[in-house]
């Protein structure tokens, strides 16, 4: 395991805690009560929480595509929540501030973070086949 590999590790782990603190402390302080996104909120949370641990603990890397899946996800429903609505839901701008740019921060991070690793492990093209 070499020190790249560790810190793109607590790197994912720790931007996936953000976004999984930021939808906790949300859920605790009113969104409970919203129907259907309430329930998400705790959902996605509770996931991204168990999800940030194990890959910092060095859990297998198919957890990393879990947890980008997990940020990538967070963001579309922030789109939609922002559009056309979310189960009934919506909200305009960075409300409720702060938590709404922590945690479309902390989630394009976990993604772009998953992305370097992604590319990182790819083997390079060289003229005539791959780089050795």
């Amino acid at each position: 395991m070499t020190l790249t590999n560790v810190s793109m590790r607590v790197g994912i782990g720790a931007a996936l805690a953000v976004s999984a603190a930021s939808h906790a402390y949300l859920y605790v302080h009113g969104y409970r009560h919203i129907p259907t996104i309430g329930s998400a909120f705790l959902f996605q949370a509770s996931v991204s929480f168990a999800l940030a641990l194990l890959i910092v603990l060095g859990g297998p890397g198919w957890l990393r595509w879990a947890a980008a899946g997990v940020a990538a996800g967070s963001l579309v429903a922030f789109a939609l929540s922002r559009t056309v609505g979310l189960f009934g839901f919506s909200e305009r701008g960075w409300e409720p501030a702060p938590h709404a740019a922590l945690s479309v921060g902390a989630e394009v991070l976990t993604v772009l973070l998953w992305a370097a690793t992604v590319r990182w492990r790819m083997p390079r093209r060289v003229a005539g086949g791959l780089a050795p």
